[in-house]
């Protein structure tokens, strides 16, 4: 494991701070939670042993107060997370006190503390005068630093801590940068301040070193250049001039005041060579980690090649020019730049001869050969002998570029190009996108200016979006505001709100992102045209091999060697193996070019994917045959795959939604309800309810006279899963009435299912009782064993609740048998957990364990939320009476981070109220209250009765293990 400046490996725990938030407890880094959670403990750590109230806390990292009191939540899982060794709350690194809570520092590792030290160390060695210690101990210090601090986390709190930390970081900066002017090693500092400096608004101070270090190097005319650009910068987006320390050295470098200075220049007889790099214009905005990557040093004893490629407008030629800059001292036989037009409008790309014979001339060699092998030999030996920078810009493919690479031992090339460049041997490659969306406002802030920016956050994010955050569209974008200063950010977010307007929107003379897009297109073979024109097609962002096949009508094989074409093309992004997606403005284009497809070849495409997603959706499902049809054949073989290649599908109501605008009433009817059994396994039920309104309106109209009832008890049992049960039997109600009028059995017998499920739920099992027989008798003369399945399962709970547990194991003996001649995992699932509920009641532990066991296997497969929460806390409470306590604890823990948001609450007070128990067994009568009381003030008094009475109990109990201690 690395040691970064001094960490010792050793610690009980460690935290890095000056950078994203991470935590190690020995050797295991540990999973500290979501960003809010993280931001408690940012606050916390930054403030070691000093009690930081409730109000500081929820003042300083919530914009407005949340409306629940999350603190103690949040604070109980970071004790989870960082108390890896069991201790007690009492004993935490955080620690309650009266209003607040303390984080105890002892034996505890923080980079900003291990920072301090470090800098205190190096002040020393500086004011000694071990200069060369300083700096090498003020490296050590910056060293510690692995990003902005604090990286992502929200509230006014931690936005003034990473102010300050980095403020502390440029400090420690410009100590160690003096230290290295003092000793002459101008080149290193000229190398780490050069992009320093170029930051809008600039740092005076930082630009003074730089002048100072100019100057020793023997650049006074460079170093006066910096005086010029910082003060016409300063004026432009300040109205400032320049500071005194600035103007200073600004005489000091025109009268060669060395003292002043305090440099003694080099005295280096000047050498002539070639500088072709384009100028650079501003700062280079989010692109720190891959010219971080380009600026590496190269192999001396070789040739190295560093490929960029990206969508169009990604700003590849930005960050190759800035990355050659920052090495062109590297390179003491010149930095030489070929633009070869490879996607330039209106020019052929240049030839390989044409390109050669232009180096030739660079480098002082006059060829009058036509051959380009001749041409190639000519240049290499031409280069044999020297370092050389190049960079070939726009390159159209890998044959253009082969031969114009130099031989030079130490040289390097930078190759730019849309495509990827497979054929091209490189050391590295960098592939570029859209920026962060932090970064694409800030370049839209520095084009239009800071002032307009802050007074339109909301409409420059909006804008920021509508461009793709792509450079090349926001300078252009930005460009029109300069030139438009009566329109707002929202004048222009407006424009380009529709898809038909916004390419138009993004030109500007001999700028248009649409050009950009177009030329990449009209380089493709035809077959890989028709691929990226159906992609404006798909129902949904993301999308992989499967989905293209079935818009192609080809076979995923084929499919898949479109879409790696056009990732080659960077016309696609994949950004996981198997995912593909289109940047948003290609997207766009995409759309445009779907809509001038011939409108039976787009419609018959429409459908083989929407039916694709239909038969997914079916397969998923545990509903079966007495819903809907299988098909036989198709891309999935049963539930497991049907189910995954949903979970990487993306916005599912978003789907039905896109086949109801296409006019495919009855698909989106199909894909809603066959989504439902999906969905309300993983307690997705925001998004179940979501498709099946969206599909309801439809039913009326669909061919499938049958999806007007199921819809609705689609509706009921999609609320009923969640709790929501008065909704639920209006939902019902209207699927029973709906089904009798069109004499559906089927949807009857589920309806009334779904009524019975209600009063079952709601403790009227004077109701359930009957209502659930009636539902068997109907399920087994309509063949719906899903049904009968529920109903045997339901009748065997009914029976353990009143105490008749033979009978109990009869019904779901024979639901077990059902499930097993299905071949159904999930209904397997369900009946071990009830049989495991009987069993634990009856005292027989081991064969309890034994069925939730198997049960938590069999949801897992089936990715049945609900079912895994309620059989790791039944299983949880079978080893507690086996005398397991850790492992009690550990499954009940489980099935707590299992619940969402959208869990039943009756499932969570169950895992609440047997938690508690375990932590009265292991006698921690405090944590156990917890669970008790949250299960009392959030059930209420009308709850559930039996958890309000298990609660009240555990209450008690924790009262006299109290007065016992």
């Amino acid at each position: 494991m690395r040691n970064d400046g001094g960490i010792m490996p050793d610690s009980r725990l460690r935290f890095e701070l000056l950078g994203p938030l991470r935590a190690w407890h020995g050797e295991t880094r540990l999973d500290l939670g979501p960003v809010r959670q993280q931001a408690v403990l940012a606050a916390l750590l930054l403030r070691p042993d000093v009690t930081v109230s409730h109000y500081e806390l929820t003042d300083g990292l919530w914009e407005k107060p949340p409306e629940s009191n999350v603190l103690p939540v949040y604070v109980r899982r970071l004790r989870q997370c960082l108390d890896t060794s069991g201790q007690k709350p009492r004993d935490s690194v955080i620690v309650s006190d009266r209003g607040g809570y303390r984080f105890a520092s002892g034996g505890v590792r923080l980079d900003v503390v291990r920072l301090e030290e470090v800098a205190a160390v190096a002040a020393a060695a500086e004011e000694s005068g071990d200069l060369v210690a300083a700096v090498d101990t003020f490296a050590d210090a910056l060293r510690l630093f692995h990003g902005e601090p604090l990286t992502g986390l929200p509230g006014a709190f931690v936005q003034g801590e990473r102010r300050r930390l980095e403020e502390r970081r440029l400090l420690l900066l410009r100590r160690k940068l003096r230290a290295q002017l003092k000793l002459g090693r101008f080149d290193e500092v000229i190398g780490e301040l050069s992009a320093l400096v170029s930051a809008d608004p600039p740092s005076e101070p930082l630009a003074a070193l730089l002048m100072r270090a100019l100057y020793g190097g023997g650049r006074q005319a460079e170093a006066l250049e910096v005086f010029t650009d910082v003060r016409e910068r300063l004026i432009e987006q300040l109205g400032v001039e320049p500071g005194e320390e600035l103007r200073q050295v600004q005489e000091a470098v025109l009268r060669g005041d060395e003292t002043l200075l305090g440099v003694a220049p080099r005295r280096e007889p000047s050498r002539r060579i070639r500088n072709e790099l384009p100028a650079t214009n501003g700062e280079l905005f989010g692109r720190d980690r891959e010219l971080a990557l380009l600026v590496e040093d190269g192999d001396p004893e070789s040739v190295s090649v560093d490929a960029v490629d990206g969508v169009p407008g990604a700003g590849k030629t930005t960050l190759a020019v800035r990355a050659a800059h920052r090495i062109r001292e590297s390179y003491p036989d010149g930095a030489l730049f070929v633009d070869l037009h490879g996607y330039t409008e209106g020019r052929e790309p240049v030839t390989p001869e044409r390109a050669l014979r232009r180096l030739l001339r660079a480098v002082g060699v006059e060829d009058g050969v036509d051959d380009l092998d001749e041409l190639a030999a000519s240049w290499r030996a031409a280069t044999a002998q020297l370092r050389l920078l190049l960079v070939l810009d726009n390159a159209e493919s890998a044959g253009q570029v082969r031969p114009l690479l130099p031989s030079g031992p130490g040289s390097r090339v930078l190759v730019t190009s849309r495509r990827r460049l497979s054929g091209l041997d490189a050391d590295r490659r960098v592939s570029l996108g859209a920026l962060g969306l932090e970064a694409a406002e800030r370049l839209l802030g520095r084009i239009v200016g800071a002032p307009r920016a802050e007074g339109e956050r909301f409409a420059v994010r909006a804008l920021a979006g509508l461009c793709g955050r792509l450079p090349l569209a926001l300078r252009i974008a930005g460009a029109r505001l300069q030139n438009r200063p009566m329109w707002t950010f929202k004048d222009l977010v407006d424009r380009m709100s529709d898809d038909e307007r916004r390419l138009g929107e993004l030109t500007a003379e001999d700028r248009s992102v649409e050009v950009a897009l177009r030329l990449s297109y009209d380089q493709l073979r035809p077959a890989e045209q028709t691929a990226f024109s159906v992609l404006g097609l798909s129902p949904t962002t993301e999308f992989d091999r499967l989905t293209v096949a079935a818009l192609l009508d080809c076979s995923p094989a084929e499919a898949e060697r479109q879409l790696d074409s056009l990732v080659d093309a960077s016309l696609v992004q994949e950004p996981a193996s198997g995912r593909y997606r289109l940047h948003d403005l290609v997207a766009v284009y995409a759309r445009r070019l779907a809509g001038e497809m011939p409108e039976v070849a787009a419609g018959a495409a429409r459908k083989r994917v929407y039916r694709l997603y239909l038969s997914a959706a079916r397969r998923a499902s545990e509903w079966g045959v007495a819903r809907f049809p299988l098909e036989t054949g198709g891309p999935f073989t049963g539930q497991r795959d049907a189910s995954a290649w949903l979970d990487a599908a993306g916005d599912l109501p978003e789907v039905v939604s896109q086949a109801a605008e296409a006019g495919l009433g009855d698909l989106a009817c199909s894909v809603a309800e066959g989504l439902v059994d999906y969905l309300a396994r993983q307690q997705r039920f925001h998004e179940c309810r979501t498709a099946l309104q969206v599909a309801l309106p439809l039913a009326e109209q669909a061919e499938d006279e049958r999806l007007v009832s199921s819809l609705r008890f689609c509706l009921g049992y999609a609320y009923a899963m969640q709790g929501q049960l008065d909704r639920a039997r209006g939902w019902f109600d209207e699927a029973l009435q709906a089904g009798q009028a069109s004499g559906d059995r089927g949807v009857e017998a589920r309806a009334l299912g779904g009524l019975a499920m209600a009063d079952l739920i709601a403790g009227r099992h004077d109701l359930a009782i009957p209502g659930t027989r009636r539902v068997m008798v109907l399920a087994e003369e309509v063949g719906d064993r899903w049904l009968a399945e529920r109903s045997l399962s339901a009748l065997g709970y009914l029976a353990y609740l009143q105490g008749d547990h033979e009978e109990a194991l009869i019904h779901l003996g024979r639901a077990r048998e059902l499930g097993e001649e299905i071949g159904s995992p999930g209904m397997l699932a369900r009946v071990l957990c009830h049989c495991g509920t009987v069993r634990l009641e009856t005292g027989s532990f081991a064969e309890a364990a034994l069925d939730f066991r198997r049960s938590v296997e069999l949801a897992e497969e089936t990715t049945d939320g609900l079912l895994i929460a309620t059989a790791l806390a039944r299983l949880g409470a079978a080893e507690l009476e086996l005398g397991n306590l850790d492992a009690a604890f550990e499954l009940q823990r489980r099935a707590l981070t299992a619940v969402t948001e959208e869990t039943i609450v009756g499932m969570e007070s169950e895992i609440r109220n047997r938690l508690g128990r375990t932590h009265l067994a292991a006698g921690d009568p405090v944590a156990a209250r917890e669970h008790f009381e949250w299960v009392l003030t959030t059930i209420g008094p009308d709850g559930d009765p039996l958890q309000r009475t298990l609660a009240l109990e555990g209450l008690d109990l924790t009262r006299q293990s109290v007065r016992r201690r």
